[in-house]
């Protein structure tokens, strides 16, 4: 029977978790799975490299840990008992892979490799492990199949007060109980389609981007009593990810491509993963996994796709994407379906633009490959104002996709081309356009083959970085009478587009009132007129409504099914566009550089939820703040949306009025996508938190007077209803 350890969740704070986290027998890193068997051969280092690693250690190390491994105000000793009892018999590349991702903790990857074996060598050495003649490698084999020998510390070097347990100490009776691991079952395409209500198995729940759970236990009556239920510390740095959860586990991705398990209830540590970058990758942020089998599905930052097994997670297969040196990555997670792992890959300037590829979920192998920049010669080849393909890029795809498991298409949105200087001037030749295919476009694909069935470009020629790269939510509405299945997105000017699933044919627009740069839509074609007075290329100043970083951005909206009701965070904001000095091409290569300004009829407030019923077209209520928002939307059956804004602030609405219920401010900005989810009848609310994600950082000199922590703390936000008893509570009555 799998059994669970309880861990410090401070262990993050330095390297002294290295010692904390070896006593978690069923904790694993990036070999993934349990203590390496005693007939392989030990670790081995050189005096040479204790000598260097006492230099990295003093240099990179010491300020926190004292110089003489013996701890700080917030550090445990680096030496004592601990190493000898709890990483005795485990394998080095366990206790490598935790310095090479985590430390120092305010610069991870700081330190390089061999550095890294150094500090090992050092504090292998300085708990009683005698240097030989072979240094300790670095490479992934020799990691994995040397271990670390079961030997017991000199007495001087035993830690705590306390000293050792007693060999003459009776065995005591056992604490560990059973895992909710132990009844993780396989996640079918029959349990995607229609997930259970406890569950959260994809981005946005469901294959259709919705971000509505069915959970009703927290509702308008009972929400302003939600309490904390828990927190874990997640590893330092830019966070984006919202956690997966199924069967009562929580799945949640962290900076340094690191995963852990945790368990729903207790919050306490089932697994963790740690993937080894390359010493020159810099982590990115991922904003999701899939889950599809037994597999957790996740993007590494140097291209590559790791699968996890669910129970353990250890590596079942790793997939070498693509080369990563070529300006290639992956921040938006993958789409799990039909037995395929559907990633988008994102590339700002690569020429010839990135890509969505395929790979099969039992073996990591590649399916299929379709490229987002249209090639020459092939359909769509001529709208790139005939340049070369090497002069074109952009289409990036930054979130993942939905799937109708009906129509057996997958819908998938990309970006614009920063390059916009190759479509400003239209060069004005029979059979060539500037529209810049498939740039801001919805992507209909098969996923079996990956062949396109459509498309629909909602912006063509985007000379303002206003991509239409969000989610595509796949809902039913009322159209000439019958109902029909629609694909409805927006860009970051919060301008809607609904489109018939099936066919691509364009039905209808909503503008939610932010910009001022499409100034008709026709009500056949969904061709949009563009402002004359925001178009760039005149070598003039515009100022054009909203900024990049929206309007709306990745954050998502949510819809309810039930109510038709759409909720959308946005802020309201501006941009500039200046023509740059000579020599610099500018942040768009068309227009110059974008600077950020607030509306011209701005009233101080930015923070914008904005709810349209769809099926009238009509906005319900829109609530207005201070702050930014910097969450996607969450909806509930339980009458609630939730969302968190720049001010750490996450706030329950009502969802018919826009009345805010209940609010409570966290240790650091909400950056993610909250989700709920229900474990043995009980409902919880989860958020992570992270001071610089890049909503967390887009809109602060807007808002000088917001100021929050400098640090880039991250973490895991749990809440509940209390289950008995009042409870103080921050509710707004």
């Amino acid at each position: 029977m799998t059994r669970k350890t309880v861990l410090i969740p401070a262990c993050y704070v330095g390297l002294a978790a290295l010692f904390l986290l070896g006593s978690a027998r069923h904790v694993q890193a990036q070999e993934g799975g349990p203590p390496a068997p005693l007939n392989l051969p030990t670790v081995s280092f050189t005096a040479a490299q204790v000598t260097q690693g006492r230099q990295v250690y003093a240099a990179s190390c010491a300020s926190c840990h004292g110089q003489n491994l013996e701890g700080g105000d917030t550090t445990g000793p680096l030496k004592g008992d601990a190493f000898g009892q709890n990483w005795g018999g485990k394998r080095v590349g366990a206790a490598f892979s935790f310095i090479r991702t985590t430390m120092p903790p305010a610069d991870p990857l700081l330190i390089s490799d061999p550095e890294v074996a150094q500090v090992l060598a050092y504090l292998l050495q300085a708990n009683g492990l005698q240097p030989g003649d072979k240094p300790l490698l670095t490479d992934n084999d020799a990691l994995a199949s040397t271990m670390i020998p079961r030997i017991a510390p000199p007495p001087e070097l035993v830690a705590g007060a306390g000293g050792p347990i007693s060999p003459r100490a009776p065995k005591g009776p056992s604490f560990l109980g059973p895992s909710p691991l132990d009844k993780v079952t396989p996640v079918t395409d029959a349990l995607l389609k229609n997930p259970p209500a406890g569950d959260w198995l994809l981005w946005r729940r469901t294959w259709e981007d919705l971000g509505f759970s069915p959970l009703k236990q927290i509702d308008k009556g009972n929400v302003g009593d939600l309490r904390l239920a828990w927190a874990w510390t997640l590893p330092q740095g830019p966070n984006e990810a919202t956690p997966l959860v199924h069967d009562g586990v929580i799945f949640v991705h962290s900076f340094g491509d690191r995963v852990q398990a945790l368990d729903g209830v207790t919050g306490d540590l089932l697994w963790q993963y740690a993937y080894k970058l390359p010493v020159n990758v810099r982590p990115t942020v991922k904003r999701n996994m899939a889950i599809g089998g037994n597999l957790l599905f996740v993007p590494t930052s140097d291209m590559h796709m790791v699968a996890l097994d669910l129970k353990t997670g250890k590596v079942v297969w790793d997939h070498r994407v693509d080369d990563y040196k070529g300006g290639l990555g992956m921040t938006a997670g993958p789409l799990y379906a039909k037995g395929k792992v559907i990633q988008g890959i994102a590339a700002a300037r690569v020429p010839g633009g990135p890509f969505i590829v395929a790979l099969d979920a039992k073996t990591g192998e590649e399916a299929w490959r379709f490229y987002t920049i249209a090639r020459p010669g092939e359909p769509g080849g001529n709208t790139w104002n005939g340049v070369p393909l090497d002069k074109r890029s952009g289409a990036s795809v930054w979130t993942a996709g939905s799937y109708d498991p009906d129509l057996n298409l997958v819908f998938i949105g990309t970006g614009q081309t920063y390059d916009t200087a190759t479509l400003v001037h239209p060069v004005n030749q029979p059979g060539i356009t500037n529209d810049g295919l498939y740039t801001d476009t919805t992507l209909a694909l098969n996923p079996d083959t990956g062949k396109l069935a459509w498309y629909f470009q909602h912006l063509p020629d985007d000379q303002w970085d206003l991509d239409y790269a969000f989610e595509r939510e796949l809902m039913k509405l009322p159209v000439n009478g019958t109902n029909q299945e629609l694909v409805v997105t927006s860009g970051k000017m919060g301008l809607y587009d609904a489109l018939d699933a099936a066919t691509g044919k364009y039905v209808f627009s909503k503008d939610m009132g932010i910009q001022n740069v499409v100034t008709a839509i026709d009500p056949k074609t969904g061709a949009k007129t563009i402002n004359p007075a925001v178009y760039p290329g005149d070598g003039k100043a515009h100022m054009v409504c909203p900024h990049p970083g929206g309007g709306r951005n990745w954050i998502p909206s949510a819809y309810n099914p039930d109510t038709k009701m759409l909720y959308t965070p946005m802020v309201e904001s501006c941009m500039d566009l200046i023509p740059p000095g000579p020599g610099y091409p500018g942040n768009l290569t068309g227009a110059g550089n974008w600077y950020v300004r607030p509306r011209p009829d701005s009233d101080g407030k930015l923070g914008r939820v904005q709810a349209v019923n769809l099926g009238t077209k009509q906005t319900t209520w829109t609530d207005r703040q201070r702050a930014p928002q910097t969450t996607g939307m969450l909806t509930t059956a339980g009458g609630l949306v939730f969302a968190g804004s720049l001010d750490r602030y996450i706030r329950a609405y009502d969802d018919m009025t826009g009345k805010t219920l209940w609010e409570t401010r966290l240790s650091a900005v909400p950056s993610s996508c909250p989700i709920v989810y229900g474990v043995n009848g009980k409902e919880y609310l989860a958020v992570v938190v992270s001071n610089a994600g890049s909503q967390a950082g887009t809109w602060r000199q807007l808002v000088p007077d917001i100021i929050n922590p400098e640090d880039e703390g991250s973490a895991l936000w749990i809440f509940a209803l209390p289950d008995k008893g009042p409870v103080k509570s921050s509710a707004v009555r």
